[in-house]
């Protein structure tokens, strides 16, 4: 299967000033004619009602999103013209016509003349800047404690080594020799731990990768042991473009990834692969045109609240056995590709996602 696309067609330019700081907003801008049709969408309000301007243009904004509660859209534009102001509605909830929900702040300005102008802002995209300024500071400091915490555990680890081989050549008698060996494999373990919890070594080799061939090796991998009682399903975009990417990195992100489905639903569930392209996509103070993203879903009983604004943290795990070092190394991988990692979790669904910003590629 050819998995290559090609570019996306060009937007068609509008008639009024200022359009190229209206298309870089990463809020949603609508404008209404006087008959309540839409003139213009920005890509960040394409975005957010899931529709092209082409799609939009002429049709009733009405059509495209309603609100939950008992007010209208109509009823809002007709009171910033009774008004005489801008009219705000903080967090109101809005059904989009692909059956979604979403949660925006409008603010809504009557025009002179006829017509209306409407800002789109996104509560999650607030929330998810909020997250990922926190994230950022987060990250920093776990990585600067780990290069710290390797510095002062390997060096001692190398002296009592060395100490440990003296010891054992000295030793007459293969009983002796025998804890000698004990502890050199256990200061092998713990060099191994600690090259662990300073994460992949180097920074990515990159080559032009297929990203579902990745996905295909990850799920071909898991699929060898897998229980009886598990669906693994997947849902690819067959138009997505190779990526600039470490395949072998690649393969333990995803492959991490699955096996944390895996252990999530126990053996009894359902675990899902999906691709998709995404447009305006914000990360790290900045909204990316185009993305790549990749959602690994599963319908265990979910993260618990309080532990998930943590589970990205070094030797953090709710599992008795688990070191803690997985979603740590996921993370510090996508971000040595330019890419985000988040979590979203609830009840009956975990759902991991991972973007490839595809300007970062080129």
């Amino acid at each position: 299967m050819d998995f290559r696309t090609t570019a996306p067609a060009p937007r068609p330019a509008a008639a009024h000033t200022g359009l190229g700081l209206v298309e870089a907003l990463d809020s949603g801008v609508v404008q209404l004619d006087g008959a309540r049709r839409i003139l213009y969408l920005n890509p960040a309000a394409e975005h957010l009602l899931k529709i092209s301007l082409s799609q939009a243009r002429g049709r009733a904004l009405a059509e495209l999103c309603i609100p939950e509660g008992p007010e209208g859209l109509d009823a809002m534009l007709d009171a910033a013209v009774a008004s005489g102001r801008i009219q705000y509605r903080r967090a109101l909830p809005l059904h989009r016509m692909d059956g979604d929900l979403v949660v925006l702040d409008l603010v809504i300005s009557a025009l002179e003349g006829a017509g209306w102008l409407i800002e789109l802002r996104s509560v999650e995209l607030s929330l998810r800047q909020t997250e990922e300024a926190l994230q950022e500071r987060i990250y920093l400091a776990a990585q600067e404690m780990l290069r710290g915490l390797a510095h002062e555990i390997k060096n001692p680890l190398g002296g009592l080594r060395g100490a440990a081989q003296l010891l054992e050549a000295e030793l007459p008698r293969a009983d002796l020799r025998e804890y000698t060996r004990i502890i050199l494999h256990e200061v092998d373990r713990l060099r191994s731990l600690v090259d662990r919890l300073r994460g992949p070594a180097g920074a990515p080799v990159l080559q032009s990768v297929n990203i579902h061939e990745v996905l295909e090796h990850c799920r071909r991998l898991l699929q060898i042991d897998l229980s009886s009682g598990m669906v693994l399903r997947f849902d690819y975009d067959p138009s997505l473009p190779e990526i600039q990417a470490d395949p072998g990195q690649l393969v333990q992100v995803f492959l991490n990834l699955l096996r944390n489905a895996e252990q999530a639903v126990q053996g009894h569930g359902r675990v899902l692969l999906r691709t998709r392209i995404e447009r305006q996509v914000p990360w790290m103070q900045r909204v990316h045109s185009l993305a790549i993203r990749v959602d690994v879903v599963d319908d265990g009983p979910g993260i618990p609240a309080d532990f998930l604004p943590r589970i990205f943290l070094p030797l953090v795990t709710t599992r008795a056995e688990g070191l803690g070092m997985g979603l740590a190394i996921v993370q510090s991988i996508v971000r040595a590709h330019g890419g985000a990692v988040h979590c979203h979790s609830r009840p009956g669904e975990t759902v991991f996602s991972v973007w490839f910003p595809l300007e970062w590629q080129s």
